[in-house]
């Protein structure tokens, strides 16, 4: 098969290149800067060509002839700074690549949406019937979203167009670039204070995730699929660490209201124009946040199943201990 491919250089986007090249699938992924490739992504079966999901142009000739396209290329970032680029990414550039796939008739177009779009699931486990309320979100990340799966993917589904949505949550393990890795800092450094003892997300191991675009690929239907793997707060995630790290996770955990009046000060901050190391939007997510959906649709359809929770954060702690320079301790006695 031949595959186009958005975001073949990202967190998710270059183990699924991997995982297809693979398999013996031709790759062709879409990049700005072909020299910013890694040599980690480097394979006979990966052709990497120069485009930008921004300019439609640069990508009709390489996507042309695809059998499928997976558009995973998105920008997430907290702080109103990223708010325009992040616009132009994930909302004009998500219509862009599935309208081009559509009209250049690609049999089979995977979107990478998230649970983020659900926004606030007020501990509830939703499944993809579930609609947010855009209007309650709390990050220009979730809105954009949104727009891209309710605004773009599935009118486009509604019209006809093969379009498979695919909703990851929480992508975890190495060389994560994403914001929530602050929380891993802030266990790591022993701060005594712990933010989102109520707040949590839905943990799934990168390469599964890849897996789970494989699986939508191969047998879903032109529907939505949570790749999500289990809900778990923050408090409870670092209560799992403290075992296999020997490090004692916060005895405190600051309440909601705190967090929020933190959250106006650092908003005030942003406003003057003044850099802060944590931006207003992530301290939202620490107020009584969840972004939980159930993955059971995956299960039962797409034969999906991710490792189990107690394997991956027994992963993510060795890597995370591991790049600091820590003895392994705990479990990996």
């Amino acid at each position: 098969m031949k595959i186009f491919l958005t975001g073949g250089n990202g967190f998710i986007g270059k183990r699924l290149a991997q995982k297809l090249a693979a398999r013996g699938d031709t790759v062709v992924c879409l990049v700005r800067d072909p020299s910013q490739v890694t040599a980690n992504a480097v394979s006979p079966n990966i052709q990497w060509v120069r485009g930008d999901i921004t300019e439609p142009a640069s990508m009709r000739d390489a996507m042309r002839g695809a059998d499928a396209v997976f558009h995973l290329a998105g920008m997430y970032k907290y702080g109103p700074k990223f708010i325009p680029q992040m616009r132009a990414i994930n909302v004009d550039g998500a219509r862009n690549v599935l309208q081009m796939a559509a009209e250049l008739g690609v049999p089979k177009i995977i979107h990478t949406s998230t649970v983020g779009v659900f926004g606030n699931t007020h501990h509830k486990i939703v499944d993809e019937t579930y609609r947010g309320n855009k209007a309650e979100m709390d990050s220009e990340y979730e809105r954009t979203k949104y727009e891209a799966h309710y605004d773009v993917a599935v009118p486009l589904q509604v019209q006809g167009a093969p379009v498979i949505i695919v909703q990851p949550g929480l992508v975890a393990g190495p060389n994560d670039p994403s914001p929530h890795t602050l929380q891993y800092d802030l266990y790591f450094y022993r701060v005594p204070l712990g933010f989102g003892a109520n707040s949590g997300v839905c943990w799934a191991h990168v390469d599964d995730t890849a897996d789970g675009h494989i699986a939508a690929l191969e047998r879903g239907k032109f529907e939505a699929y949570c790749i999500s793997g289990p809900p778990l707060t923050w408090k409870q995630a670092m209560e799992m660490w403290e075992p296999i790290t020997g490090i004692a996770a916060p005895k405190l955990w600051a309440p909601s209201w705190l967090v929020g009046m933190n959250q106006k000060v650092v908003h005030l901050i942003e406003r003057l124009g003044v850099p802060f190391p944590i931006a207003g939007e992530s301290l939202s997510s620490m107020m009584d946040y969840t972004f939980w959906a159930t993955n059971a649709k995956a299960q039962r359809e797409l034969d999906w199943h991710p490792r189990p929770l107690e394997q991956l954060m027994r992963e993510l702690m060795e890597y995370e201990m591991g790049r600091r320079g820590m003895k392994k301790v705990g479990a990996f006695n």
